[in-house]
């Protein structure tokens, strides 16, 4: 069944990341300076390669959308989408906080995730309609009764611009503020899938950043959106809203100061 093999050609794909990864964590490895002055390091590249191969040899007819090497098979309705390390500064900067993201998108929307931490060997996989797993074993996140109570998650404040620095204050404002955590990356999100954490709201994601963590946050019984409330799709415009507690939706928008009022578009 194809739902099968593509679980289990995920969890190949993040091996094989992994494998490329840790030898070089903490250790001797080139980076350098993409035009958008992003951080790239021999690692995202070593793992992204060693995914895109496994995918070329077994899965030619669909597409790939990698944040290193780019698209193939740009049409086909299933899509690949990787980002082999989500969370390069944290990578280089030592921290067991980044990781690798895979997903399956079909026709436009993510059906299959994983998010990978290869050095602590962490793994979240959510698939559509399946529950969420955490290292194999079924993943739940918390319900969360009130945002005073809420743990609030974002890897830096730095990546919100404009009004988006007031949406995201008026988030901070709601929870404790001893209870907001930055950094982290992708690994955010697989802490609400296990329920340590209980919002994250960040913006400028591409659909690489955030593809795979929305089965992963789904299938724990979380929910992901962007600032309207809409489920993300391939057109979503990269800010994001990942909560434990579907319940809490109306509060946080409600918090951004109604954002929907500002029409961002995609």
């Amino acid at each position: 069944m194809q739902r099968n093999s593509d679980l289990a050609l995920a969890n190949r794909l993040a091996d094989a990341a992994g494998e490329a990864i840790r030898p070089l964590f903490r250790g001797e490895w080139s980076q350098e300076r993409k035009p958008d002055q992003s951080f790239v390091t021999e690692a995202d590249h070593a793992a992204e390669a060693a995914m895109r191969s496994i995918l070329e040899s077994e899965r030619s007819d669909d597409g790939i959308i990698g944040e290193e090497y780019g698209t193939r098979n740009e049409g086909a309705a299933r899509q690949w989408v990787l980002d082999p390390i989500d969370g390069t500064t944290s990578f280089i900067a030592g921290r067991p906080i980044f990781g690798t993201l895979i997903a399956l998108v079909q026709d436009g929307w993510p059906v299959l995730g994983v998010i990978d931490q290869p050095i602590a060997r962490e793994r979240w996989v959510g698939q559509i309609g399946e529950g969420t797993t955490f290292n194999g074993k079924p993943a739940r996140a918390a319900p969360c009764k009130d945002l005073s109570d809420a743990v609030l998650g974002t890897t830096s404040p730095h990546q919100f611009s404009g009004g988006d620095v007031d949406a995201f204050m008026g988030v901070a404002k709601a929870v404790a503020e001893r209870k907001i955590i930055y950094g982290g990356d992708c690994y955010n999100y697989g802490l609400v899938a296990s329920g340590h954490v209980d919002v994250v709201i960040e913006a400028g994601l591409k659909l690489y950043d955030f593809a795979a963590l929305v089965p992963v946050v789904e299938g724990a019984g979380g929910v992901m959106s962007d600032w309207q409330g809409n489920p993300l799709d391939a057109g979503s415009d990269g800010r994001v809203i990942a909560l434990g507690d579907a319940a809490r939706l109306d509060d946080v928008l409600e918090a951004m100061g109604g954002s929907s009022a500002h029409d961002h578009g995609h």
